[in-house]
């Protein structure tokens, strides 16, 4: 075998070699994407009920309240009172008297006995006595009749019925409000309370915050609740009690503040308890302060979630915590969610995602489960979290939520659950985990849907709830309480700013925690009635007007599930990189509408899927949604103003519905452009492009529209439209960027075909031909890439750099649309390193046989990427991508065989010249100064500044991922991964380096015999 025959087979080898490897490789991305879906097993709510909309009943005068001696007492017989003063009418006299026994706390049954004019509450304990006044002033404010349970004794089937903090001591700052762009989680609760030098609390302050808070106590007694998650727990702790070593300095501030903010917030927290109301503290885990932090990591070499005695740490400071505070029940904590999306920017308190595998969590729950018990007190464990594994998915797998809790046991433990299998979403399917465990368990709602735009929008939950309930309670009898979101979750500042019970229309939330009392009271509840009631309490006792309401609330769920919804996708389970994307990917989040090319692709692909690609029936549910509104709109506009309890509040329904009504429209013509977009990528129809250029022009001047109308609106905001707008610019262009790279794929193949001719032709003698002949020669064959340029006038030559060099950077223009210099930046830079690097080694030999081989193989690279961009642009590329998993393979194998072949070629060609070692180290050397030099620069500037700079520009994955969760975070992409791919290089730099320096071999020395 000669020579060049064995160079040939070899070269095949290798060849077969990467695409082999470069196939793999396109199969592990393909697991690692993970895009799948599965179906979705929907709630089955309960049809619309007309509820009985009889006249409204007048409020008796009270002749006597003859109840026992208490605060509980005093505090619901003034919510008796203030009803009946604020009734609309009046009529006939009444008597109360109240008696209760010594009975068990935890039960409020009680008996309403005696006649409509002499009432009679009969309770065994304080709290069904109190629990019968509330109810009494309940049917007052519902303009229900006083007498209408007499003789029925009132239970309640869940005993535990706690609530956030609505939005107690949060100010109402408009200014805070208007840009509409933070999307901080911190409520800033108490802000104007703290202080953050000695005596660190604002007396004026606080004392407006004791009365917010007994506002909200008082009003939520009333609503049937008995419980309240109150925020922080850290902030309490003096950490005076720990065994071993010292967490504060005795002239730490941290200490001093604790006890400070002890001092403070201790009278709320029994205010609370005199009222009837239990306090958890709510607190994620780990939460930390810098000493705490140096504490731990002092004491056990690391914040080791899994080691028990770290948590030994914690326990102590509940010991001393609810030693100082006895009015404390207990702590809620959440390990799902942290990090400075939550912290308060000057505030050394914070929290870390650190407890991250079972054994963690079962560390931490043994351990403050036993503290728990041996103080009395509960501990409220929360299976929410997000990521990969056990933990991640213990909310949403019964699998994983098993191998989490299964075994503990605790008295003392309660396990919190979001009755949706993911946030909450609509089309989600009723969380299953919920039917498991031995642990007592809680059902999570929230009254203020984040996701469906803060509450702003009617969203009348209730036979949602009911269904939840009465299925979960059939399955597992262990579940004894729920825990009501009133105003918590999300963003408090990128939304309206309705604040519970403060500002805005939050009357309008309401209902949900209204109808989620009820239900948790008696799930058998109708909640026709129970909207019925809210209305005449809220808004007027006039039959027609309360039954226009019920009307509009009844449509109210159709209108957000299929309006703010892509049914298609929505109703189905979607999975993506180990992850659960909900059912609202093209709102990424709240009130972002994505732009990306992963999330709309995918969706389009789904929803094609789903309705054998009939998408204009998906488009169709957008204008249905918008028909919805507008009957929802007719009918509350419809009724008389005269009517209406305060004319402001019909003011204020009427304009919610035209905002929701504008908002329905905006996303129906986005919802339309964005799958014909997918259309035509999927399709290369021109009828299809033509309908999103159509689409386009209307979802524009729509956008633009919404923006004049609501933008800076704090009572109804506008839309956030930046990423969908970098969305529009960068499909505006790739009709335009498919001529492109087709006309570059043209010139591309002619240079490659003239190569592959000019030998055997009359080309070799035109100028250009003898470079387009070597550089096919040296990709080829890279061993004759010396021989190739031999002779080569000096135009060739140049050519032979200039060429792969401007094919290079149009190939990357194109493909980034022009639009992001981050990725041009990072790629040419990485090529002019490794280029520089090389001819340096290279030195006085002639450079030209590696740039023919590099500069051949770059050629046919980027005629690789041009054919994929040629069909329909970059959108076509990254459709193809993420929705054609077998072109998504082939395409990885060949452009990976093809990067690898340009440094094995490049090395080739050297070694003609300096020999198989040292051309080696040339190329290992180049490519690790190609590596380490961006790599560091990205270090320096950060991972997660750098990724989001880069998404922005390439609109790859959701715009609000960066300004939410973090890319890195989400992505679980460590954040130190710059500076351990600089490491790499710099290993292989000194690897090349050393097999580069010429090794002279030492002469033997002459041993005589």
């Amino acid at each position: 075998m000669t020579m060049a025959t064995r160079r040939g087979v070899l070269a095949v080898v290798t060849s077969v070699v990467l695409v082999a490897l470069g196939l793999g490789l396109g199969v592990v991305v393909g697991d690692a994407l993970g895009i799948r879906t599965e179906p979705a097993t929907q709630m089955e709510p309960a049809a619309p009920t007309a509820p009985d909309l009889g006249a409204p009943a007048p409020a008796p005068r009270w002749t006597t309240v003859d109840a026992p001696e208490g605060v509980r007492y005093d505090a619901a017989i003034d919510s008796l009172l203030e009803a009946t003063a604020d009734a609309a009418e009046r009529e006939g006299e009444t008597s109360l008297t109240v008696v209760a026994g010594e009975g068990d706390d935890a039960d409020d049954t009680y008996l309403l006995t005696g006649t409509p004019t002499g009432l009679r509450i009969e309770a065994a304990s304080e709290s069904g006595a109190v629990r019968g006044i509330y109810d009494l002033a309940n049917q007052v404010r519902t303009a229900q009749p006083v007498a209408e349970n007499l003789g029925e004794e009132i239970t309640s089937r869940l005993p535990f019925r706690m609530v956030d903090m609505g939005a107690v001591g949060v100010e109402p700052d408009p200014a805070a409000w208007e840009p509409g762009t933070n999307y901080s989680h911190a409520s800033e609760a108490f802000a104007q309370v703290l202080l953050p030098e000695a005596p660190y609390i604002d007396e004026a302050a606080l004392a407006e915050a004791f009365s917010d808070f007994d506002e909200f106590v008082r009003h939520s007694l009333a609503n049937g609740y008995n419980a309240v998650a109150f925020p922080g727990f850290v902030e309490f702790v003096a950490f005076e009690d720990v065994v071993e070593g010292e967490v504060y300095a005795s002239e730490d501030e941290h200490r001093a503040q604790a006890l400070a903010l002890r001092d403070a917030f201790g009278p709320f927290w029994q205010h609370a308890d005199d009222l009837g109301m239990d306090v958890f503290l709510r607190t994620d885990m780990l939460t930390l302060t810098t000493p705490l932090e140096d504490y731990l990591v002092d004491t056990f070499g690391s914040l080791d979630t899994e080691n028990p005695e770290l948590w030994e740490v914690y326990a102590a400071g509940l010991d001393e915590l609810y030693a100082a505070e006895p009015a404390l029940d207990g702590i809620l904590i959440r390990i799902g969610e942290a990090g400075q999306v939550y912290d308060v920017e000057g505030w050394d308190y914070y929290s870390q995602l650190a407890v991250r595998t079972p054994a963690a969590v079962r560390a931490m729950l043994t351990t403050l489960s036993a503290q728990a018990e041996a103080t009395d007190r509960e501990v409220i464990f929360r299976t929410w979290s997000v990521g990969v594994g056990a933990v991640g998915d213990m909310h949403t797998n019964p699998e994983s939520y098993e191998e989490v809790l299964g075994g503990i046991d605790s008295p003392a433990l309660i396990v919190s659950t979001k009755y949706t299998l993911g946030d909450f979403y609509s089309w989600l399917p009723l969380n299953d985990t919920l039917e498991q465990g031995q642990q007592r368990r809680i059902v999570e709602f929230q009254s203020r849907r984040e996701f469906e735009n803060f509450g702003s929008f009617p969203n009348d939950l209730g036979r949602e709830y009911q269904y939840a309930l009465q299925t979960l309670l059939a399955a597992n009898p262990n579940i004894e309480g729920v825990w009501v979101w009133t105003q918590d979750g999300g963003p408090w500042r990128a939304g309206p700013m309705t604040l519970y019970l403060k500002a805005g229309f939050w009357q309008l939330y309401e209902l949900d925690t209204v109808v989620a009392a009820a239900l948790a009271r008696d799930p058998e509840t109708d909640v026709a009635d129970v909207t019925a009631g809210w209305a005449r309490q809220w808004f007027s006792d006039d039959p027609e007007t309360v039954s226009a309401i019920v009307q509009a609330m009844d449509l109210s769920r159709d209108a957000i599930e299929q309006g703010m919804y892509i049914e298609a996708f929505a109703d189905q389970r979607v999975f993506a990189i180990g992850l659960e994307p909900p059912p609202m990917m093209w709102i990424f989040e709240w009130d972002i509408l994505t732009g990306d090319s992963a999330v709309l692709d995918v969706l389009y692909a789904i929803s094609r899927d789903a309705t054998d690609g009939d998408i204009e029936s998906v488009i169709a549910g957008g204008r249905e949604a918008v028909e919805t509104v507008e009957a929802m709109r007719d009918a509350v506009a419809g009724t008389d103003a005269a009517t209406w309890r305060d004319p402001a509040m019909r003011d204020a329904f009427v304009g919610t519905l035209d905002y929701e009504l504008d908002v329905l429209r905006l996303l129906g013509a986005y919802r339309a452009m964005i799958l014909h977009q997918g259309q035509w990528h999927d399709t290369l129809s021109p009828e299809a492009h033509a309908r999103w250029d159509a689409d386009r022009v209307e979802y524009e001047a729509l956008a633009a529209a919404h923006l004049e109308t609501y933008e800076g609106n704090i009572d109804y905001p506008a839309f956030n439209l930046t990423a969908a707008q970098l969305g529009v610019e960068r499909a505006e262009r790739d009709l335009a960027m498919a001529w492109i790279a087709r006309v570059l794929l043209l010139l591309a193949a002619a240079w490659v075909v003239i190569g592959m001719l000019a030998a055997r032709t009359r080309l070799v003698r035109r100028p250009g031909a003898a470079a387009a002949r070597a550089s096919w020669i040296a990709s080829v064959r890279p061993w004759r890439a010396r021989e190739s340029t031999l002779g080569m006038l000096d135009l060739d030559r140049w050519l032979l750099l200039i060429v792969p060099a401007a094919l290079l950077v149009a190939t990357r223009a194109v493909q980034t649309s022009f639009l992001s210099w981050a990725h041009l930046a990072v790629v040419f830079a990485g090529w002019a390193i490794f280029a520089l690097v090389v001819r340096l080694f290279v030195r006085r030999r002639s450079p030209w046989p590696v740039i023919a081989a590099v500069g051949g193989v770059v050629v046919l690279r980027c005629i690789v990427t041009l054919v994929a961009l040629s069909f329909s642009g970059p959108g076509g590329y990254w459709f193809a991508f993420w929705t054609e998993p077998v072109f998504r393979t082939l395409y990885i194998a060949v452009a990976f065989a093809l990067f690898v072949w340009v440094f094995v070629a490049g090395g080739w060609a050297l070694s003609a010249q300096v020999g198989a070692r040292r051309a080696t180290g040339y190329v290992l050397a180049a490519i690790g100064a190609a590596l380490a030099i961006p790599a560091a620069v990205i270090g320096a500037i950060g991972l997660e500044t750098a990724l989001s700079l880069w998404n922005d520009q390439m609109g790859l994955l959701p715009w609000g991922l960066a300004r939410i969760l973090g890319i890195t975070t989400y992505l679980e992409i460590p954040p130190e991964t710059p500076w351990i791919a600089a490491a790499v290089g710099v290993v292989l730099f000194v690897a090349g380096l050393l097999l580069a320096l010429p090794w002279r071999r030492r002469a033997a020395a002459s041993v005589p015999a």
